[in-house]
């Protein structure tokens, strides 16, 4: 992979803040951080002035009467209204919003597609985005889109903020780095990166081409699941989400802000970076994720859970029990149910699942789903094991087996999931993966105590 050069460097507060350099721990904490001594105010939220000649300012991701409010203070040197001028729209024809529902399209179906080949054209961020579904509606805020990214070149004096959503990246190849209004993050396949609703950012490739899949959600945003009975430890823990520490950009040059609004995109020229905040406190703010640490929990003894066990993050919807989105992690894990069928069983159900693989062999779909690529089942849509899964599954030696080299996510919405005009006509799907169900045989003998 070729290397690509970084533009000028933001400054950024001390490494000792924090247990990872550059990035502090905790889910939902309420953080604090500065870039220079003494910029974050203490015992108030707006002085009267603020150190260092800066503005202060505050990002809101909830309601003001929320239950537990989401909001961030921050310190920076020109308040948001210097980066927004008159504003333009500007055309994204690969990125759509919900409801987009194309005509001559058929989303009911099981569909699965190859990896979206690189291509020698540039593309950045935001040219480089192609949605492969819509669901639910973004000028209510429920439901979701999925996306390809493909990014061969970095951001250059260009900004972007999504006011419609909350960004979950799930890097497939390459390497990224979000520069944002309240710090840097670098992610890199394995990892994910959590962007919230109105944050500021610029994306440059650290190593490119880079490839990876987004789920763009609508509504109320990502929380880890409750573990009920499982308790306090396993599966995603708060410690592993690292915020970055405050870090800005002081610099006058001409540049363009996106900003993607009720599902069209406008833009407006500035005349700085608006990655001007110094310091910064509260709990809306950015994450990554490192998916190794993510603990799996499965059967001891016998039958296959529901994927729900393998939840990382969930976005709830209005019904209690029911999610908006779920981001399912299928990683490395031992089997070691007795007498029991190991991959996931046939099924149909309400919620509609769209699935990638970052890397490795899935364990119910041996051939075919390879890394990079995607698939779709979409709700009350039958699916399951191929008949190679089948046959293996139903006559191996059910010693203890260890799933090695896989990892595997699913985006599952309780919204059905609409085909854009991309996913249907130019991405490359795999027209033949109805057929993997094809050959699967009559076994049916009534005999007493046959199996």
């Amino acid at each position: 992979m070729t290397r690509h050069a970084l533009p000028d460097q933001m400054i950024q507060a001390p490494s000792n803040q924090g247990t990872h350099e550059g990035y502090m721990p905790g889910f939902g904490n309420d953080f604090e951080t500065e870039a220079l001594p003494g910029a974050l105010p203490q015992g108030m939220n707006s002085p009267q002035k603020c150190e260092y000649g800066l503005y202060g300012e505050q990002l809101s991701g909830t309601a003001f009467t929320a239950e537990r409010p989401e909001r961030t203070w921050c310190y920076r040197i020109r308040p948001s209204v210097k980066h927004s001028h008159r504003y333009e729209k500007i055309d994204l024809p690969y990125w759509k919003s919900a409801p987009h529902i194309p005509e001559d399209v058929i989303s009911l179906g099981q569909y699965r597609w190859d990896p979206v080949p690189h291509t020698e054209e540039g593309l950045t961020w935001l040219t480089g985005m192609r949605t492969m579904t819509t669901a639910g509606d973004v000028n209510t805020q429920v439901g979701m889109a999925t996306h390809i990214y493909l990014v061969t070149e970095s951001m250059k004096d260009e900004y972007f903020f999504s006011a419609d959503s909350e960004l979950l990246v799930v890097p497939q190849e390459g390497r990224l780095r979000f520069a944002t209004e309240l710090g840097i993050i670098d992610i890199e396949p394995k990892e994910i990166a959590i962007l919230p609703r109105g944050l500021v950012y610029r994306v440059e490739v650290l190593e490119g081409p880079a490839r990876g899949f987004v789920c763009e959600n609508y509504g109320q945003k990502f929380d880890l699941p409750g573990r009920g009975p499982i308790g306090a430890n396993c599966m995603a823990n708060p410690r592993d989400f690292k915020a970055p520490v405050a870090a800005f950009e002081d610099r006058e040059a001409p540049s363009t802000l996106t900003v993607k609004w009720c599902g069209q995109f406008h833009e407006t020229k500035i005349g700085q970076s608006p990655l001007d905040v110094v310091a910064w406190h509260g709990n809306y703010a950015p994450y990554k994720y490192d998916l190794r640490t993510y603990c799996p929990v499965g059967a001891i003894l016998f039958d296959h859970p529901d994927p729900s066990i393998f939840t990382v993050l969930t976005a709830p919807s209005g019904q209690p029990g029911t999610a908006n989105i779920d981001f399912v992690l299928f990683r490395e894990r031992w089997m070691v149910a007795e007498n029991t069928f190991r991959p996931p069983w046939y099924h149909k159900n309400i919620m509609s699942e769209l699935m990638g693989n970052i890397y490795g062999q899935y364990d119910a779909k041996p051939q075919g789903f390879i890394p990079g690529g995607v698939s779709l089942h979409n709700m009350m849509l039958p699916h399951g094991p191929d008949r190679e899964a089948f046959e293996g599954a139903s006559n191996s030696n059910l010693g203890p087996e260890k799933l090695d080299n896989t990892m595997s996510f699913m985006f599952e919405t309780r919204f059905p999931q609409h085909l854009t005009e991309f996913a249907a006509k130019e991405a490359p799907l795999q027209d033949t993966y109805i057929d993997c169900w094809s050959d699967l045989e009559k076994k049916f003998d009534g005999t007493p105590g046959k199996k």
